[in-house]
């Protein structure tokens, strides 16, 4: 990799559990952020950096990324790759904590797009939260919405229940009129919707 704080960042991730997104995926969240011209963005799940610099790369010069995890150990690890990419304190706001309890505090309408790449049981919760936060037009990606098993669901195999919840929202975002998904088939999957 020829970014050697991205290129870090991916080993971090890899050494500490924290799976990053593939290059593919990354390449097009930071697609994503700069087709929206991206000023406002808000990341559940820091992990190490990895996306996070991805979003700050396409993301308006201006722009405020705000991203949300639990492991400190991580968040302070991303801070300083943050950082030497030249994203300065006024360009990530990093908030340490639950994220079911700091997406509720976050400005209603104040985002053009919302990264969800955490526990996927909560799908459903942040989908809701998304809505919310997101302005008109606004963007919301989920990361990880083609994980599942190649087994067929049945008596002998019931689905885990994160992989409920993704089928839940992916159903969820299908069959509401006031937004428009597509589903990104790059690395583990994108389901990104825009919110009308």
């Amino acid at each position: 990799m020829e970014d050697p704080v991205l290129a870090e960042a991916y080993e971090a991730g890899l050494r500490s559990g924290a799976d990053p997104v593939g290059a593919a995926a990354g390449s097009a969240l930071r697609f994503l952020a700069a087709a929206t011209r991206a000023r406002s963005v808000v990341e559940v799940g820091t992990g190490c950096g990895t996306s996070g610099l991805w979003l700050l790369h396409g993301m308006a010069p201006e722009g405020i990324l705000t991203t949300v995890d639990v492991n400190g150990a991580r968040q302070d690890f991303a801070r300083g790759l943050f950082s030497r990419a030249g994203a300065g304190a006024g360009r990530a706001r990093l908030i340490r904590g639950s994220a079911g309890e700091v997406l509720p505090r976050l400005t209603d309408g104040g985002y053009d797009l919302v990264l969800v790449d955490a526990d996927a049981v909560s799908y459903p919760f942040y989908l809701e939260e998304a809505r919310r936060l997101l302005r008109p037009n606004g963007l919301v990606v989920f990361h990880n919405a083609m994980v599942s098993s190649p087994e067929p669901d049945g008596p002998l195999r019931a689905p885990d229940p994160g992989e409920t919840a993704v089928r839940e929202v992916i159903r969820t975002v299908r069959e509401d009129e006031r937004m428009v998904a597509l589903l990104l088939p790059v690395g583990s999957g994108l389901l990104a919707a825009i919110r009308s």
